[in-house]
């Protein structure tokens, strides 16, 4: 059985044979972009550093849509132009750019399975030389909030039998043992735990050894053991909304669950709001 929508995901074959297509671009998202893309990245690959092209560098928020409209004009793209994510961390942050940037109106877009672990691991090519694009064409449209959900929205269902909640974050971050995980002390919230009814599906039991996404059936296993069916209303969350992203991705793309919504203020808005419920 094939994904949902099998056209989101390619191989790193063909991103190969696709890298000088001019109405192809690959772009490398990246955590830490001077201990990757820098040390080389696949030939003609732009780059968007996660924290300061996909977050607004003021306020609390993703980047706004005049921002993504600079941001994909500067990668030479236009309306028809076929974009394609890959990433460190097994493309969380690509999966991060694929909702951001589907939130303000960008089509066309794919994920490179396997991110940057597979092309390295397959000893592809890379290079150092960072690519230069006529500016395109593309203009970001009305805001798609059928992707995004916010606090007050995740207060109004937790009663709702017909919405559920998966936090893909860590076991112990779900037990609320650990407040962030150890490489990102900095990025916790007051109190620890999850919010009340989430199922804990941790983003990275959607993949493979090798960084690529499990076959449909073990992926429709894995979620609906644990109630995630398409027949609901999902909202995903983790910490800051990128890892939710990932899991964003894999229900409404691979599975094709109807209405998946990412709540991205996520744990470190919910566990910093005074008189929030919680669980343990």
């Amino acid at each position: 059985m094939s994904y949902a929508h099998p056209e989101v995901l390619v191989e790193t074959d063909w991103v190969w044979e696709h890298r000088n297509d001019p109405k192809t671009r690959v772009i490398e998202v990246d955590y830490d972009p001077k201990g990757n893309y820098e040390l080389g990245h696949i030939p003609r690959a732009g780059l968007i550093d996660w924290k300061k092209d996909i977050n607004d560098p003021i306020q609390r928020d993703i980047l706004s849509g005049n921002d993504a409209t600079a941001l994909l004009r500067k990668f030479g793209i236009d309306y028809d132009t076929t974009i394609v994510f890959y990433g460190d961390f097994n493309n969380w942050f690509a999966a991060f750019a694929f909702w951001a940037l589907s939130y303000h109106g960008a089509r066309n877009m794919k994920l490179m399975n396997g991110g940057r672990k597979k092309w390295l691991e397959e000893d592809r090519e890379v290079t150092k030389e960072v690519p230069a694009f006529d500016e395109g064409n593309f203009t970001a449209s009305a805001p798609d909030e059928s992707i995004r959900t916010y606090l007050d929205d995740v207060k109004s269902v937790l009663e709702n039998e017909s919405t559920v909640l998966v936090d893909v974050r860590s076991p112990k971050e779900f037990s609320g043992e650990i407040l962030a995980p150890p490489e990102y002390p900095t990025e916790h919230a007051q109190r620890g735990g999850h919010i009340p009814g989430a199922a804990n599906i941790p983003w990275g039991k959607a993949l493979r050894e090798d960084g690529t996404f499990k076959a449909v059936e073990e992926l429709k296993e894995l979620y609906g053991s644990n109630g995630i069916t398409a027949d609901k209303d999902v909202i995903t969350y983790c910490r800051i909304g990128e890892r939710s992203s990932h899991t964003w991705f894999v229900l409404k793309y691979l599975l094709g669950y109807p209405t998946v919504r990412n709540y991205d203020a996520s744990w470190t808005e919910w566990g910093n709001m005074l008189r929030n419920p919680i669980e343990k």
